[in-house]
């Protein structure tokens, strides 16, 4: 079966997603890529169209077990017809729990067809020096999505027809189950070394920093990606005592085990 166009489909506030997705394209080595990166708020205003020739990879952070609820309408527009599908989460090193399967229900419900899986681990949004996840994906984890990649590769010249392809069984159930809704808090501190150049409104995948006043964040539709604080480049931004420090606290302690990228192509 011969693909015209690779599209990579992908929300990525820190970047971890979107190198997943490159250490797979590699693997699959196509003529053509088009890449759609919806992490910015304006991206997410036009509707995904994808035809039979084409073949997509969609990629998303797991957000408590799920796919993040701010993708939820965008997602449900995508307008395909018979396209053939790899579907991708991104998670860190905790639990991907029902999301893979979640995503691919998504997908197969708007005219996507599923021909592989993947659960990659990527650095955790409340990462520090020392969360197990730090610096995650890391060169195994993209030689992982490469040989992945070439296995898709594989698995598409093997067929004639997306007839001949049997559905792709991933891990999860259903209901989902979790939550969807992300916490509503007050978490980031601005110190006096910010110069007000505006990188933290630039990066924020939702809108939420104020372009004008970088200490000014609308809390409710924060979604405590922290790519504000990874990318500022004075290091003005940092975690203020609360929910989600501790909640960066169990995952430094709980989760210290590697967790090994995993993907389904049968």
């Amino acid at each position: 079966m011969e693909i015209q166009l690779l599209k990579l489909v992908y929300f990525s506030p820190t970047g971890t997603t979107k190198r997943v997705v490159h250490g797979i394209a590699a693997g699959i080595r196509p003529c053509t890529i088009e890449e759609v990166d919806i992490t910015t708020p304006r991206a997410r205003e036009m509707p995904l169209l994808s035809s039979g020739e084409e073949l997509l990879i969609v990629a998303v952070p797991v957000y408590m077990g799920r796919v993040p609820g701010l993708l939820s309408e965008w997602l449900n527009s995508i307008q395909a017809h018979d396209t053939p599908t790899v579907c991708v989460v991104v998670y860190g090193n905790r639990v991907y729990d029902n999301a893979l399967l979640e995503l691919k229900d998504i997908v197969t419900r708007r005219g996507c067809v599923p021909i592989a899986g993947a659960a990659y681990v990527g650095e955790h949004s409340f990462s520090n020096s020392e969360t197990p996840s730090k610096g995650r994906p890391d060169k195994e984890d993209l030689g992982h999505a490469e040989r992945f990649g070439r296995k898709i590769r594989e698995k598409l010249q093997s067929i004639s027809s997306l007839s001949q392809v049997s559905d792709v069984v991933v891990p999860g159930t259903r209901p989902y189950g979790g939550i969807t809704k992300l916490w509503d808090v007050d978490f980031i501190a601005v110190s006096d070394l910010c110069v007000r150049c505006g990188v933290c409104a630039e990066v924020c995948p939702v809108g939420a920093v104020d372009a004008h006043e970088s200490a000014r964040i609308d809390h409710e539709k924060c979604i405590t990606c922290c790519a504000c604080i990874k990318k500022c480049p004075q290091g003005a931004r940092t975690m203020k005592p609360g929910l989600v420090m501790e909640a960066r606290r169990r995952v430094n302690t709980l989760f210290v085990e590697r967790k090994a990228p995993e993907y389904f192509l049968d």
